[in-house]
Formats: C-alpha cells, sequence, structure tokens
C-alpha cells in the first residue's frame, strides 16, 4: 500500500521538477527580451528620457545612470545579477526604486484581479453548470447568446457602461479613486466594485462556455449513467459527481487568462484611476521612463509564468493523469 501512494507521488514531483525546468529557461529568454527592449527602441534613448534643452552634464549622468558608457553584454549581465537580487533598477525621473515602486502598488492590482476572479467565477459556475444541465435547450441557446455579446464588447467600454449606470445614475458606487482597505474595509470594496466587475464580465463568459461544455460531456458519461440508477439527485449529481471532472480545463484557463487580467488591469486601472501596477506601466509610458517599465515588463512577464506553473502543479494534484503522461 505504501508503494502504491508512493509511486504517484515521486511522478507528480518529477513533472512539476521538469514543468519547473521549462520556466527557467521562458524566464531567461524573457529576461533577454526585456533587456534588448531599451537597445532596440528607435533612436537615442538618452535622448527620449530628456527634454531637448537638457545640458551636456545631465546626458552624462543618465548615460552612467543607464550603464550606456558600457558593452552591451555587460550591461546585460550587470542588470540581470541585480534583477536575481530583486533589484529592478531606479527610476532617473523620480528616484525611486523600481522593486519598491511594484511593491507599493501590488496590492491594488492583485486585490482587483482576486474580485475580478471572485465574481466571475460567482457568475459563471450557476451558468455554466445551468446550461451544461440543459444543453440544447432555449435557456442554454440564450445564455450561449448572451455570453458571446459580452465578449464582444471591449473592456473599455462596459467601464464606462458601468460606470454611468451604477456610479452617475444609481450613485451606488464611486466612479473612479480607491480607498485603503486598512483605512476603511467598505470603502476598499465599494472603490474595486465597478473595476472588477468590468474584468469579471469578460472572464464570466469564457469560463461559462468552457464548464458549460465540459458538464455537458460529463453528464454522457457511464459513472453519471450509474449514479442516476442509483436513484441520486440531479443535484447531487451535477455537484458531486460531475463538476470536478469537468472542473480541469476551467482551472488551466484560470491560470492562462491571468495574463488577461493583467493586459485588461492597464486599462481599467487608468480608467477607473486605480494606483495599481498597470497604471504605473501607463505612467511609465507617458513618461517615458524606460527603466521603470523595463522592471515592470519583467515582473509581469515572470508573474504570468510563475502563475502558469502553479497551476500545472495545482492541475496534477486533481488529475494525477496528467503527469503520468508527461512522464511516458
Amino acid at each position: 500500500m505504501s508503494v502504491a501512494l508512493s509511486l504517484p507521488s515521486r511522478t507528480m514531483l518529477s513533472g512539476i521538477g521538469r514543468r519547473a525546468g521549462h520556466v527557467l529557461i521562458v524566464i531567461s529568454l524573457l529576461s533577454v527580451a526585456t533587456f534588448l527592449m531599451l537597445e532596440l527602441l528607435p533612436g537615442n534613448v538618452v535622448d527620449a528620457m530628456l527634454s531637448d534643452n537638457a545640458r551636456p552634464e545631465e546626458i552624462a549622468r543618465l548615460q552612467r545612470e543607464l550603464g550606456l558608457d558600457q558593452p552591451m553584454h555587460m550591461r546585460f549581465l550587470g542588470w540581470l545579477g541585480n534583477a536575481l537580487q530583486g533589484d529592478l533598477g531606479t527610476s532617473p525621473l523620480s528616484g525611486e526604486p523600481v522593486t519598491a515602486a511594484i511593491a507599493h502598488r501590488l496590492p491594488v492590482s492583485i486585490q482587483l484581479m482576486i474580485f475580478a476572479q471572485v465574481i466571475a467565477l460567482m457568475i459563471a459556475l450557476p451558468l455554466g453548470i445551468w446550461a451544461g444541465y440543459r444543453a440544447g435547450s432555449p435557456i442554454d441557446r440564450w445564455l450561449s447568446g448572451g455570453a458571446f455579446a459580452v465578449l464582444a464588447v471591449p473592456h473599455f467600454v462596459l467601464g464606462l457602461l458601468l460606470i454611468l449606470l451604477f456610479a452617475i445614475w444609481l450613485r451606488w458606487f464611486p466612479a473612479t479613486g480607491y480607498v485603503p482597505f486598512g483605512t476603511d474595509p467598505l470603502g476598499g470594496i465599494r472603490s474595486l466594485a465597478l473595476p472588477s466587475l468590468t474584468l469579471a464580465l469578460v472572464e464570466a463568459p469564457i469560463y461559462m462556455r468552457l464548464l458549460r461544455s465540459d458538464i455537458a460531456s460529463t453528464l454522457r458519461e457511464e459513472f453519471i449513467t450509474v449514479a442516476r440508477a442509483k436513484g441520486l439527485s440531479d443535484r447531487h449529481i451535477l455537484i458531486r459527481h460531475a463538476l470536478r471532472p469537468s472542473s480541469f480545463s476551467l482551472i488551466t484557463v484560470m491560470g492562462i487568462n491571468v495574463g488577461h487580467l493583467i493586459g485588461g488591469a492597464v486599462i481599467i486601472e487608468t480608467l477607473f484611476a486605480l494606483p495599481g501596477v498597470g497604471r504605473l506601466l501607463i505612467e511609465a509610458i507617458t513618461k517615458r521612463d524606460f527603466v521603470t517599465l523595463q522592471g515592470v515588463v519583467v515582473f509581469i512577464g515572470v508573474s504570468f509564468v510563475v502563475v502558469n506553473l502553479v497551476v500545472d502543479a495545482i492541475y496534477a494534484l486533481l488529475d494525477p493523469r496528467v503527469s503520468d503522461r508527461h512522464a511516458r
């Protein structure tokens, strides 16, 4: 018994280890591509960051800060070594370390994405289960049509519509701004309600359609027929027997959609004036702060890759057959 239990565990760890190795390769390629971002920009980076009236000493100082007086390979090794220690550089415009700027704004972005995922699941799970249970019915067609209609609307249009409805007409939530949870928890929830709902309305139709398809397929399996033959209720079968095997694809897509959420958060944080990482990225672009831009891009890319590794590990825990296939 103990041997039988230990073999899947070793196989699972081996599969996760191989994925971690792939992640290191991806992160290495990402770091090279991000560093080259400054090198491949047209024109002179220093001229882009400074005004036309900049004095020669200011230009020389910025060149030293950016390491432009060194060969490219030396700059890359120095930047990579600092990045591995958590130092993504210092903004030459504000003088603030990029890591500190990200850490200061990261809680806002994390709260926004968690709220959006929770709201999206609250919408998608019941509707997806219902549509899958009633596959082919008018209810299923109406839900599917509504999901495609919502998917066709861009983030910023949904955000503007929600601001018009809930902030201007009904006055239930503030249109813009952010209230820290530490000072006012209720105010913090209200300030994130509309931006979270905006992101959730884009993610929920994807989750609903995926879960609907998997539920409908699972309900045709033999073990579901056996469960019905035992006299179990439809609710019990849906929740206890059909939902778990139908949720594997949903979990994978949720991990992949982290990148989609980050991309949407860039627009939504700007639209709702939230001081998150997405807005920091926009500010770095508008101010031509390439050091901050480089650091934020690296952070977002590494976060996306790590989240997908975690999702793979969760997927393997839920369905050990995935690890067995990778092991072969």
